[in-house]
């Protein structure tokens, strides 16, 4: 009996403990999977079939029908799903692409190289803004609100601004960055239509594309810094004695050796742009609705539509799910990549 529960080795358990894993593993798999597997069950169902259900098994609890994928498909909101999947096509994998060069440079920039702005740099630019803003409000045209408080800045910075001694360092910076997120988005949104009310970009691929890549950099700058910073500083020092320039150890050295944390932060950017809902409902309309909006715009006046809203989710998330197939051992390793540090 003892045979059952003794391990043969630390890697190989008891058959008592395998089998208790492949138990509980099967039940998680069965709570992550279920859904996916219902969406797809209730995309086959007419209106009164999920009306009466639940049904579950096709062909033994109801008849399947693809009357939600031709509606959605080439139906008579054919043309709003494919306008919507080519906006979200478009804003998603740019903003998550620039979010994470910008992202990825920026990180880099932070474990390399060594910065000491000072406080009172900092506030002075802070109440040069403000000044601006108010001059902006009084009237006063903006090109010369902007001119008097770079001018008053420089002014500053030269006088009073060299006074304060105390500065921040490369962690204060990037808790900085990260704690942008901490605000939830209802917090900003109203200033951000108002910002793109103003420039007259409401509606467009460019507000959309603006706003993600904005949200997404701090969390870009997050991940890649605690990746950047697990690569040998001895890499970059013998090719600076070799010769090569700051930028070409970058591009040549840092960028290939950190592949695997660049596609795992670059499909976690992605996932967040391609199901983001909130912004896009004030930044966009019928031109640049993304595929979140039309899923929620089912739920009309008769109710959810739940057959057509699972067609444009499986349609929505089955991009995502194949490209983290494809490059699955590329996330795995750029998500536990520092996990052993120290």
């Amino acid at each position: 009996m003892k045979r059952f529960f003794k391990y043969k080795s630390i890697n190989t358990p008891s058959p008592v403990g395998a089998a208790l894993s492949y138990l509980v593993l099967g039940f998680w798999s069965l709570l992550v999977l279920f859904p996916l597997y219902w969406l797809f069950v209730t995309s086959l169902k007419i209106p009164s079939q999920v009306a009466e259900g639940p049904f579950y098994i096709p062909y033994a609890d109801f008849q399947p029908s693809l009357h939600a994928w031709k509606y959605i498909l080439f139906g008579d909101l054919s043309r709003d799903t494919l306008r919507t999947y080519m906006n979200t096509l478009i804003v998603a994998p740019t903003s998550a692409f620039i979010a994470l060069i910008l992202g990825t440079t920026s990180a880099y920039a932070l474990v390399r190289f060594e910065y000491r702005p000072r406080i009172g740099a900092i506030l002075t630019f802070i109440g040069c803004i403000a000044l601006a803003v108010l001059a902006v409000v009084l009237h006063v045209p903006w090109q010369i609100a902007v001119a008097v408080a770079l001018a008053v800045y420089i002014i500053l910075l030269q006088t009073i601004g060299r006074r304060y001694k105390r500065a921040l360092g490369n962690n204060d910076i990037a808790f900085w960055m990260i704690s942008q997120r901490m605000l939830p988005p209802i917090a900003i949104v109203i200033p951000i239509y108002i910002l793109f009310q103003r420039l007259h970009l409401l509606d467009t691929h460019i507000a959309l594309i603006i706003t993600y890549v904005t949200s997404t950099l701090p969390i870009v700058i997050w991940l890649m810094r605690d990746y950047v910073s697990t690569l040998p500083i001895e890499l970059e020092e013998c090719a600076a004695i070799d010769g090569a320039s700051r930028y070409r150890i970058f591009w040549s050295i840092i960028l290939p050796l950190s592949i695997p944390g660049l596609v795992a932060t670059f499909l976690f950017v992605l996932v967040f742009t391609w199901n983001e809902y909130l912004l896009a409902l004030f930044l966009s309309s019928a031109k640049t609705q993304t595929l979140p909006l039309t899923v929620a715009a089912q739920n009309a006046t008769r109710g959810p539509q739940w057959w057509y809203m699972s067609v444009l989710i499986l349609i929505m998330i089955i991009p995502v799910i194949l490209i983290a197939i494809v490059l699955e051992r590329y996330i795995t390793r750029g998500l536990l990549i520092g996990a052993v540090k120290g």
